[in-house]
């Protein structure tokens, strides 16, 4: 399974966890999910299967309760009122599962709220339920989240402590030691390129051309894309090949590019920590993801471009009003440079602070 393509084989287990998951729900969603098989992406089946699993699951505990999720058949699916699929919303805010208490937020719910209604929708256009009473429901309101992302001082010393290793643990800096520069090639890698997580973690030492500083990804949904990179990504791309390449432990038929510490590809778990273990050392008080820096480039694209379409097309959003929400709002640092542009008298006529007024402030 080693040399299978990184995709291939990530789809390969989300198909077999689908079919683990279809053993716990009605018969009838095995046509459901073979049939919208050609549409969507295994991933995106495989959180359907996980949200419709909480969802048969409320239902026996309180519609249906001489029934267990798997014994439900299309009549039971008729019968759910939109009423009760409201009661199912508001239940995600406290439930239990599996014995664990869980809570979902406003945007959780609403991505349940999607799975629940794609699957009415299903059956009510095949003919197989005469009402659709999902599409009465109205979606959770959605508030904005202010978008975290580093700043441009804070980008260099994210790169500078994955290079040194300051500030680290005694127990970090003897794994610092050996991850330094694959760490530092990933970290400048997503801040240079915008990358998400999935697409680095699926990288293979044949995705890059450093002739024109381009790579190939798959992005979401299996379409691929050319990207392109600076001489500075180059170089510290370049200085985790040559590591590499001196690396007698490295298996010669290992075709990922970034390699765990047991010699294998990484995993997207383990990314997610590093990013995290550096960046709480620059910003403790922003909460870094591999998604946040790719904000970071995303906001710092548009500042330099000024132009939507290239930020969009750079990041792969098929709706360029994704990336109008994301990155063409109004940051902190632009708030800063208008503050003084709105004039309130000539100039001549402002007061200037004196050292002492200032102190007094």
């Amino acid at each position: 399974m080693k040399n299978e393509n990184y995709y291939t084989t990530r789809n390969i287990k989300d198909i077999d966890r689908i079919s683990e998951l279809l053993e716990e729900l009605p018969s009838f969603c095995e046509d459901y999910f073979v049939g919208i098989e050609a549409r969507t992406s295994c991933q995106t089946r495989l959180k359907y299967a996980f949200d419709l699993r909480i969802f048969f699951d409320f239902l026996c505990k309180k519609r249906y309760k001489n029934f267990l999720p798997n014994e439900l058949t299309l009549e039971h699916l008729e019968s759910v009122k939109h009423n009760d699929i409201e009661l199912f919303l508001s239940y995600l805010s406290h439930y239990q599962f599996n014995g664990k208490r869980l809570s979902c937020d406003e945007r959780a719910k609403a991505r349940k709220l999607s799975a629940v209604r794609a699957l009415f929708k299903y059956f009510f256009n095949k003919g197989l339920i005469e009402v659709d009473n999902s599409a009465k429901v109205s979606t959770p309101k959605l508030h904005e989240k202010e978008i975290i992302r580093l700043d441009s001082q804070e980008v260099s010393e994210l790169i500078g402590v994955a290079e040194s290793g300051s500030g680290l643990s005694r127990h970090a800096v003897g794994y610092h030691n050996k991850t330094k520069i694959r760490d530092t090639a990933i970290l400048t890698l997503f801040l240079g390129t915008g990358i998400r997580i999935s697409e680095l973690v699926g990288l293979d030492n044949d995705s890059f051309d450093f002739s024109e500083n381009s790579f190939l990804i798959t992005r979401k949904g299996g379409n691929q894309a050319i990207l392109y990179f600076s001489d500075e990504v180059k170089y510290a791309l370049q200085e985790y090949i040559a590591e590499k390449s001196n690396d007698a432990k490295v298996p010669e038929d290992e075709k990922a590019f970034f390699l765990s510490m047991q010699y294998k590809r990484i995993n997207v778990r383990t990314v997610e920590i590093l990013v995290k273990k550096y960046s709480k050392l620059v910003s403790p008080l922003k909460k870094i993801t591999p998604h946040k820096l790719r904000s970071t480039y995303g906001t710092r694209l548009y500042n330099e471009t000024n132009d939507i379409y290239v930020v969009a097309d750079v990041l792969g959003h098929r709706d360029v009003n994704t990336t109008k929400k994301h990155y063409a709002a109004i940051t902190q640092e632009n708030r800063r440079k208008v503050a003084n542009v709105v004039k309130l008298r000539k100039d001549d006529d402002i007061p200037t602070l004196s050292p002492d007024n200032e102190e007094n402030d």
